[in-house]
């Protein structure tokens, strides 16, 4: 029987195949280290779908994730960040998990509510529990955090947003699939059938989950998109619920087709690098194609 390998060992396997891969050298060492963590890249991406409402057309969303306060990023890149967000002038913002590393043992945890605070966008802030937001008997502190920096936190839950003529779309979320509890067949049973339907997860490996509840667009984090991507070896790190999707879109089929975007997420965790996996921060802007 194959030896089970732990936690903890497959990560040092994995830093000593990365280290292999980017041939040993302090410059390669430095650059995913120091340098590429801090290369934000700015992605704009088209959502069209007939079902979303004409009034909501070129309206404007932007997503972060896994900023992991206290590894490796600080309250300064927090704060450079936000100032990049409100220069977007999103509609809406969304925040997909995981915003300190250890919450109890995070000193700083104040000071993150007037950063937070100060995003701006008219439509509305949502934000979901990531695995690290649980752990570490962080859960009441991220809730905390969230609720007195504005935002809606969405705990298998949804909000309705509503623009003229009555159109609206809906905006859910689930809990974390690591350490809480998520039930995406509650929520999607208590919005209307036709239509236009936003989920947040964490965890981006549950759309194969929510395609069979009428969802079309899911936004996830979790994964970093590896964290670490070596040529011809791949990724090196997947977290258990980001293993199938780690990064960008994905098409998921089922009766009514979900897409799935994972986003690349903006801190590290366990091991302090970024490889061909730059920190990312998704504009999202919404398009009925007519």
């Amino acid at each position: 029987m194959p030896k089970k390998v732990s936690r903890r060992v497959f990560l040092k396997k994995s830093f000593g195949t990365f280290l292999a891969a980017i041939g040993l050298t302090s410059g390669g060492y430095f650059y995913a280290k120091k340098i590429e963590p801090k290369l934000l890249q700015t992605s704009y991406e088209n959502i069209i779908h007939k079902d979303i409402p004409t009034s909501f057309n070129q309206l404007k969303i932007v997503q972060f994730s896994d900023t992991h306060l206290g590894f490796h990023y600080d309250l300064n890149d927090l704060i450079h960040l936000v100032d990049k967000i409100n220069t977007i002038n999103p509609d809406i913002i969304f925040f997909t998990g995981d915003l300190m590393d250890e919450p109890n043992k995070y000193t700083q945890a104040e000071s993150i509510i007037p950063i937070l605070s100060s995003l701006k966008a008219p439509l509305g802030k949502f934000a979901v529990y990531g695995n690290h937001d649980h752990g570490g008997y962080g859960s009441d502190i991220y809730k905390t955090i969230i609720n007195q920096s504005g935002f809606k936190l969405l705990f298998n839950s949804f909000e309705e947003i509503k623009l003229i003529d009555n159109e609206r779309i809906y905006i859910a979320g689930i809990d974390d699939a690591m350490l809480g509890k998520p039930n995406i067949r509650e929520i999607a049973e208590k919005i209307p059938e036709n239509s236009y339907k936003i989920l947040l997860s964490h965890a981006p490996d549950l759309a194969d989950d929510a395609v069979n509840f009428g969802f079309q667009l899911q936004l996830s984090g979790h994964s970093h998109g590896g964290q670490i991507q070596i040529p011809f070896l791949g990724v090196l790190v997947k977290p258990p619920y980001a293993e199938k999707y780690y990064e960008g879109f994905y098409q998921i089929k089922g009766k009514q087709d979900l897409t799935l975007y994972v986003n690349r997420g903006l801190g590290t965790t366990r091991l302090p690098f970024r490889f061909l996996s730059r920190p990312e921060l998704t504009v999202f802007t919404l398009n009925n194609g007519h």
